[in-house]
């Protein structure tokens, strides 16, 4: 084996072979070893050169398609963090591709255990068990460039690769729960249809079943538990998962869609300390885990998953910040949602958003038109940091879902939280001079239930997941409205309809950025299950006979997204109190109560109906005008609206409960209860 370069981790191919290059700090020697397609048999070389903690070596004749791992000699001292283990074949951080299969077996853990508990090194030979890595060629050239669909124009639709399309009627048997179902005529057509803009796929990287759902004979279905942060799962691929995933970012593109990818930076399926070796443990474990100050052997975990990626590391940082530009230029991907985005900012001492790895990814140039979007909560302490990110990031507003769910299902004095929510979350983010869109405003997405299942259980069912249902929330601001479950009675059902109807009128006319959750427009349920995270089966599956059964439904919801896409006071990408000039023209909001007059502070604690005014008077034409009226209250409401300069009058151009019961007569207007409706005038 030749010297190599260090330059390029990863296996590098070219026309005279392979260049192999990985990070271990504390190890004394790496090996190499090769495996045939079938078999076993191998082929062993050692890294012969060491460059600032980066083992590397060039083997010629070594082609693309070759099955390898790492072997790692070193101290194995686990209570001091370090795991060294040479029988524990090790996954390439770099590989672009992993091939076969993870299987549980005792060989798979580092380390036995003695009749004291003390870990004791395992000789045990884990490569029969464990995926291989695959040498594989680069692209040439960055992906083409996606629609790029400005902040104040997108509309987030959240979905599982394989949960969207196994059942999807249209889609061939084959393609379903794949990359190439995801690309079949019939779902570009329906998201087209529904008028969302970017589709935001839960995780794909490789990722792992934990041990607990193997025992129990359940396999994790929504991805979050990583092994790798390059090569795409091959549960998602029919042969050749990179070009398949390529295919299927081409033709969301040609479709005007962005395709938006979940990664999990945070922690990996490894687990903690007593869980398998898989690769970063083996490879360096003190460089790339948090573990506590004063025993290295014990993790810090503020994911809740056992371990805690070490962000404060700069080769863990580099390690992040290649993966996202691989996935932005050689994938093509048009931005990125950061699971437990709270970790990427963590010190010891706490978050910053000044924090080396958030910086550098807001400045990396690959992402300098990507949309960075944080999910801004992990288990840490203080790990609640929503409006804390730096001006480029987005956040998921969990705000807004609650104040969405508790006034609808009509929890006291919600009026003015509500309000706020509509107005784009001022209170939350625009101190840091963020605008409306930097809140990703959503009702439900996959960790919860749908939105069916939130006006139809009052209690998580989660007995499916085989902890008692005692795993997912407890606090749902959920109804059953009388009967929990399913139901015959039509007036429940009327019910049901109208508030799901209510939240999610509500979702897409605020300001700020609104995500759908797959299957909302259509009914989707899983039965009352809000943590289905193991439930890859038909109860996670999209049930699409569900959009045949009330195709109405979805007919509303494409209407309300019609009308977002249409009239731009519905999306001010500007924070207006009361009155603002721009371009020449003035925008105002105003807060309206039922007798027309502006809603003054101590109404908002008793008052459930209230209209929201936003009008434009552009320079030279009459005023555009829309006005939002709401009646959380269950009995008709009557509502006054207020005096009007346009010469057109106003018009129902939405309304949650239909034609029935709404009516204008000049400025009064009778609002049925429980429902929204929107106005138009100019």
């Amino acid at each position: 084996m030749l010297p190599g370069s260090p330059e390029i981790l990863g296996a590098t191919p070219d026309e005279s072979g392979t260049n192999f290059a990985v990070y271990s700090a504390v190890a004394e020697s790496v090996e190499v070893c090769l495996f045939p397609q079938e078999g076993h048999h191998k082929s062993v070389f050692r890294l012969p050169e060491c460059t600032g903690g980066v083992w590397h070596g060039f083997l010629p004749g070594c082609e693309a398609g070759q099955l390898y791992g790492y072997r790692v000699h070193g101290p194995y001292d686990p209570w001091n963090g370090l795991r060294c283990n040479p029988s524990k074949l090790l996954i390439d951080p770099y590989a672009r591709e992993i091939s076969g299969d993870f299987q549980w077996h005792p060989s798979v853990f580092d380390y036995t255990r003695d009749e004291d508990g003390e870990l004791d090194i395992s000789q045990e030979d884990s490569a029969p068990y464990v995926p291989k890595s695959v040498v594989r060629d680069r692209r040439t050239g960055p992906s083409p460039a996606g629609p790029r669909i400005p902040w104040v124009d997108t509309v987030f639709y959240e979905c599982n690769v394989r949960g969207f399309t196994m059942r999807h009627p249209a889609i061939d048997e084959a393609q379903r729960g794949t990359f190439d179902g995801m690309r079949h005529k019939e779902v570009l057509a329906h998201l087209k249809a529904l008028g969302v803009t970017s589709v935001e796929l839960m995780p794909v990287h490789a990722f792992v079943d934990e041990h607990h759902l193997a025992e129990l004979g359940l396999t994790n279905f929504w991805g979050y538990n990583s092994i790798n942060f390059f090569a795409p799962t091959s549960r998602y691929s029919r042969h050749d998962g990179i070009t398949e995933f390529q295919d299927m970012v081409r033709a969301l593109h040609d479709a005007g869609l962005e395709v938006i990818l979940d990664v999990v930076y945070n922690h990996t399926g490894e687990g903690g300390y007593l869980g398998p070796t898989l690769g970063f443990r083996g490879l360096d474990n003190r460089t790339y885990y948090r573990t506590e100050p004063q025993h290295h052997g014990i993790y810090v975990n503020d994911t809740g998953c056992g371990n805690t990626l070490n962000v404060d590391h700069i080769r863990v940082r580099k390690l992040i910040l290649d993966s996202l530009d691989y996935w932005a230029t050689d994938m093509g991907v048009d931005g990125f949602r950061f699971d437990l985005a709270p970790i990427l900012g963590r010190r010891p001492d706490g978050f910053s958003e000044t924090h080396p790895l958030l910086m550098d990814i807001s400045n990396l140039p690959s992402l300098k038109d990507k949309k960075l979007i944080a999910e801004p909560w992990d288990p840490g302490p203080n790990g609640y940091q929503l409006g804390s990110f730096p001006p480029r990031w987005a956040e998921w507003n969990d705000r807004f879902r609650d104040s969405v769910r508790q006034f609808w299902r009509g929890d006291e004095g919600k009026s003015g939280e509500l309000a706020q929510r509509l107005h784009g979350s001022a209170d939350i983010f625009e101190s840091s001079r963020r605008r409306p869109s930097a809140s990703i405003n959503f009702v439900t997405t996959h960790d919860g239930f749908t939105l069916l299942d939130t006006v139809t259980y009052e209690h998580r069912h989660n007995e499916a997941n085989g902890e008692n249902n005692k795993d997912g929330h407890s606090h749902n601001f959920s109804s059953n409205y009388g009967v929990e479950g399913p139901t015959d009675d039509e007036s429940i059902n009327t019910v049901r309809r109208r508030q799901r109807l209510n939240m999610l009128a509500t979702l897409l006319l605020s300001q700020g950025t609104p995500l759908l959750l797959a299957g909302d427009e259509f009914g989707h349920t899983q039965g009352g299950n809000n943590n289905g995270y193991a439930q890859d089966n038909e109860t996670g599956w999209l049930d699409w006979s569900s959009l045949d059964s009330d195709p109405d439904f979805f007919a509303e919801v494409c209407k309300l997204l019609r009308l977002r896409h249409d009239n731009r006071l519905l999306k001010i990408n500007d924070y207006v109190h009361g009155v603002l000039e721009r371009d020449g023209s003035t925008i105002g909001i105003h807060w309206i109560n039922v007798d027309g007059e502006s809603k003054q502070s101590d109404e908002w604690a008793w008052s459930r109906a209230f209209t929201v005014l936003i009008e434009e008077f552009p320079p030279e034409d009459d005023r555009n005008a829309v006005a939002i009226l709401i009646n959380g209250d269950t009995e008709d409401q009557q509502l006054k609206l207020p005096d009007s300069e346009a010469s057109n009058p106003w018009k129902v151009t939405y309304s949650t409960g239909g034609d029935d019961g709404i009516s204008i007569d000049g400025l009064d207007v009778n609002l049925p209860g429980l429902s929204l409706a929107l106005l138009e005038c100019g």
